[in-house]
C-alpha cells in the first residue's frame, strides 16, 4: 500500500513554490468566507493545519494576536515562512505536524483551521479528532476541502481523476460523510455550504508538473467521464489551451462541546 502521508510530503516539497502562488489557493473569496464565518477576535491564537503555502494563516494573521501555521512538509513550511517574511507578516509561527497527530495540548487554540488539504490524509476521521482535542472548549474547528457527489460510483471516478494528476490524493468525501465525521468527535457543526470555483485545466496540471501522457489520461476520463461526474466538473473546451473545469468544495465548522 502507497504511504500517503510520505507521498504527500515528498511531492509537497517538491512542488512547494507553486502552491504559494496558486489562485486556488492564495486567492478568492473563500478566505472572506472562512474570515465571516469564524469571526475572530484580537486575543485569539489560530492553528492552521496542513498550511501548505500558508494563505490561511495569513488571512487570519491579520485579526488575531497569533496564528501557528502546521505542515508535515518542513519545505512547504520553509516557503510560506519566507512568502509572510516578504509580506511582512510577524504574528504567524511555524511548527511542522502530521494532521493525525498533532503536537499540541488539549484546548489550546481559539480556532483551528484547515483549507484544501484533507483529502491527502489517510484518516481523515483521525484529523478531525485531532482538531477537536486541540480547540477549546465552546471553540470552533472550520474547514473547507473538495466535495464528492453522494453517488459513490461519481465519487471514487473523480477520487481516481485527482489521484491520476496528484498520488498523494487520497480520498475526497460528501457532504453527509464530513457531517457524520465531525460529530463523532465532539463538534456540534452549526455551518455547512458548498461552493464552486472554476479552474484552469492547464494550470492545474501544471501546478504538478503532469506528464504529457497523464495529461492525455486526464483528457480522457473528462471526455468519457459519467453524467454524474460530468455534472459535477461541468467542463469547458476541453480540447482547447483554454480548457477549464470546476471543483465544487465544501466549509463546514463546528462547534466543540
Amino acid at each position: 500500500m502507497t504511504d500517503k502521508k510520505a507521498l504527500s510530503k515528498s511531492r509537497f516539497s517538491q512542488f512547494a513554490e507553486g502552491y504559494v502562488t496558486s489562485k486556488t489557493h492564495s486567492k478568492g473569496s473563500d478566505l472572506e468566507k472562512l474570515v465571516e464565518i469564524a469571526d475572530p477576535q484580537p486575543e485569539w491564537k489560530v492553528l492552521d493545519i496542513a498550511t501548505g503555502g500558508g494563505h490561511t494563516a495569513r488571512t487570519f494573521a491579520a485579526h488575531v494576536q497569533e496564528v501557528v501555521a502546521s505542515d508535515i512538509s518542513p519545505d512547504m513550511l520553509a516557503a510560506a515562512r519566507a512568502s509572510m517574511e516578504k509580506q511582512g507578516v510577524k504574528n504567524v509561527t511555524f511548527k511542522e505536524a502530521d494532521a493525525e497527530n498533532l503536537p499540541f495540548e488539549d484546548n489550546t487554540f481559539d480556532l483551528v483551521t484547515c483549507r484544501i488539504a484533507p483529502h491527502h490524509f489517510p484518516n481523515v476521521q483521525k484529523f478531525v479528532s485531532e482538531a477537536a482535542r486541540v480547540v477549546k472548549p465552546g471553540h470552533v474547528f472550520l474547514m473547507q476541502d473538495q466535495l464528492v457527489p453522494d453517488a459513490d460510483h461519481d465519487a471514487r471516478y473523480i477520487d481516481q481523476f485527482e489521484t491520476l494528476r496528484d498520488p498523494s490524493h487520497d480520498r475526497v468525501y460528501n457532504r453527509s460523510e464530513w457531517q457524520i465525521m465531525f460529530e463523532n468527535a465532539g463538534l456540534t457543526v452549526f455551518n455547512l455550504e458548498a461552493i464552486a470555483k472554476r479552474k484552469s485545466f492547464h494550470e492545474w496540471v501544471q501546478t504538478q508538473d503532469c506528464s504529457e501522457e497523464v495529461v492525455n489520461e486526464l483528457v480522457r476520463m473528462i471526455h468519457d467521464a459519467p453524467e454524474g461526474v460530468a455534472e459535477w466538473f461541468e467542463p469547458l473546451n476541453f480540447d482547447q489551451p483554454d480548457a477549464s473545469f470546476q471543483h465544487r468544495y465544501i466549509i463546514i465548522a463546528g462547534r466543540k462541546g
